[in-house]
């Protein structure tokens, strides 16, 4: 997630390589992945186990809209003694800013690469954010009637943008983030493959 505003070149009629309709999340394949620099000289990689998001796909990209919701308690580091520290009042403070909200607000690109403008909202700071979008393709899934489609997204933050500027010198204040997501084709949708 960046603050690059360049904007694409690709026509406003731009129509997403999915059929229209609603698309929920497949939890089981959809992971929020981010890593933050320590002591400026490695890297600590951790997720967010806890996400729900919806995929809406018009007739044009202008038309398709991404909405998603983090619970910050569900921080995964792989330490518990780290992840109860950044849950802790002095840093992402999970009792008064449970969640964190992401809202698309322009979608543009073609065939497999896409770029995808938002509003990032933790606790009551919104900020507008950028994501490289790369699509994965669809896929039928064994036993379900509807495809999988996947997408990976990537971007960075920085997190004294949001209020959360502990332990600066010791974190670093970008965040990068990567989001591998699968939707499940909307219902209606599905057709026996075959």
């Amino acid at each position: 997630m960046t603050s690059d505003t360049s904007t694409s070149t690709a026509p406003a009629t731009t129509a997403l390589p999915l059929p229209a309709g609603s698309w929920e999340i497949d939890p089981f394949h959809s992971a929020v992945n981010f890593t933050i620099r320590h002591l400026g000289i490695s890297k600590v990689r951790g997720r967010f186990s806890e996400v729900t998001a919806g995929l809406v796909v018009g007739g044009s990209a202008e038309t398709s809209s991404v909405t998603a919701t983090v619970a910050l308690a569900s921080i995964d580091t792989g330490n518990k003694d780290r992840d109860a520290h950044v849950k802790a009042p002095d840093l992402l403070d999970v009792e008064r800013r449970p969640t964190m909200t992401f809202r698309s607000t322009r979608v543009a690109g073609a065939d497999d690469e896409w770029t995808m403008e938002g509003e990032l909202t933790i606790g009551d700071v919104t900020r507008p954010i950028t994501l490289a979008v790369e699509f994965g393709g669809l896929q039928a899934f064994p036993g379900d009637p509807r495809r999988h489609a996947g997408f990976e997204a990537t971007g960075e933050i920085k997190r004294s943008d949001y209020g959360l500027d502990f332990g600066a010198g010791m974190l670093g204040d970008v965040v990068k983030i990567q989001l591998d997501m699968q939707f499940l084709e909307p219902a209606e949708s599905a057709a026996p493959q075959g």
